[in-house]
């Protein structure tokens, strides 16, 4: 027998319907946990999932709150958020989520917001920040995962594997040639780091394995000690461009770092340079981008993030010359299961009231 909740249905699978919608959810309840002085009830929390993550993340949730999931593999809207989330104390939602004040002001009762990623720009921090409810993301877990795409990328784009996987399939290849896809070297190169971090200082690791001259910017120098140990050599931002044989990009996404490679950058860079981004999309001026790559005044490009994502500027699509990849950066069990059990427990730290521990917007507790 079914039955009716606020704006859902609840159908007797267990799965939840919102009303004149074919979009799903899927709702576990488990016992009542000890009262939780932050959600102010003695139940679980309540919890919604925007998407599905790995099981063992689901298992954990299910475990210690009660948990409401979108099942379908798609972004929800705005308007699904809301009702999906409704009487729930924390929302754990992807970066592909837009939550914006709108969303915090008709979900009153909304204790936390976890981010599943380490980038937030998707949520409005300084709307959440405002209403007090703290803001949390994934930082750390990914870094290695991230750094082999990039450097998978780097190999790809040098060596020309995405046109020579394409030749193949075309049934178009005849045979080996002396002068068939030529492509970059890559040991001994010069790889310029723009961005520092923890990511960036993976790819300085990696890039040691391929003897590879490895240049940074970042906006803290780290100290001599840390550049010998990485085996790097700090330079200005607009000599690392200019150096580079492979440019890696490693930034945050912020105001500062929109478009921080457009026109200007894409000139200095060597005519062979190619350029990699597994960081945020407008990082990348990207129709700057698609004019150098179509007139070959770069040598290419490996692109594991978007400016409009799942869009591309069309001429992506076809261009030889750019390697592209559907944000793959931490997109393996092991990275995906971490980053989903690291915003379970920031968000159960906080429906406990506790400081979760990737808070974004500490100053809430100030």
């Amino acid at each position: 027998m079914a039955a009716f909740h606020g704006g859902f249905h609840v159908l007797g699978t267990g799965r939840l319907n919102i009303s004149g919608r074919s979009s799903f959810y899927e709702k576990k309840i488990s016992a009542c946990r000890a009262s939780s002085p932050h959600c102010g009830h003695p139940m679980k929390p309540k919890v919604f999932l925007t998407r599905e993550i790995p099981a063992p993340v689901l298992a954990f949730l299910r475990e210690h709150s009660e948990l409401a999931m979108n099942a379908d593999d798609r972004v929800l809207s705005g308007a699904e958020v809301i009702a999906g989330a409704r009487g729930c104390d924390a929302l754990l939602c992807n970066i592909t989520d837009p939550i914006g004040a709108e969303i915090m002001d008709a979900l009153p009762g909304l204790r936390v917001i976890a981010n599943f990623g380490v980038g937030f720009n998707n949520i409005d921090v300084a709307a959440a920040t405002e209403r007090k409810i703290p803001v949390t993301n994934t930082p750390g877990v990914l870094t290695e995962a991230t750094a082999d795409i990039a450097f998978a990328l780097l190999l790809a784009s040098a060596r020309r594997l995405g046109e020579g996987e394409r030749l193949v399939r075309s049934r178009a290849w005849t045979g080996w040639n002396p002068m068939q896809m030529l492509g970059a070297d890559v040991t001994g190169a010069t790889l310029g780091l723009i961005g520092f971090g923890r990511i960036g200082q993976a790819m300085a690791k990696r890039a040691r394995a391929f003897d590879l001259t490895v240049i940074y910017w970042n906006r803290t120098r780290l100290s001599p000690a840390e550049e010998q140990a990485l085996q790097v050599t700090y330079r200005p931002f607009d000599d690392v461009v200019a150096a580079a044989d492979f440019l890696s990009l490693h930034v945050a996404y912020n105001k500062d770092t929109h478009h921080l490679m457009g026109e200007k950058q894409f000139a200095a860079m060597k005519p062979t340079a190619i350029v990699i981004n597994t960081a945020r999309g407008p990082v990348i001026d990207e129709k700057a981008l698609v004019r150098v790559l179509s007139a070959k005044r770069i040598g290419g490009a490996g692109l594991d993030v978007f400016e409009r994502e799942p869009a591309l500027e069309p001429e992506l699509y076809t261009l030889p010359n750019a390697v592209v990849v559907p944000h793959l950066g931490s997109a393996t069990i092991g990275t995906r299961t971490k980053m989903g059990m690291l915003a379970a427990k920031n968000l159960l730290a906080v429906c406990a009231g506790q400081r979760p521990p990737n808070g974004v917007n500490p100053q809430i507790y100030s």
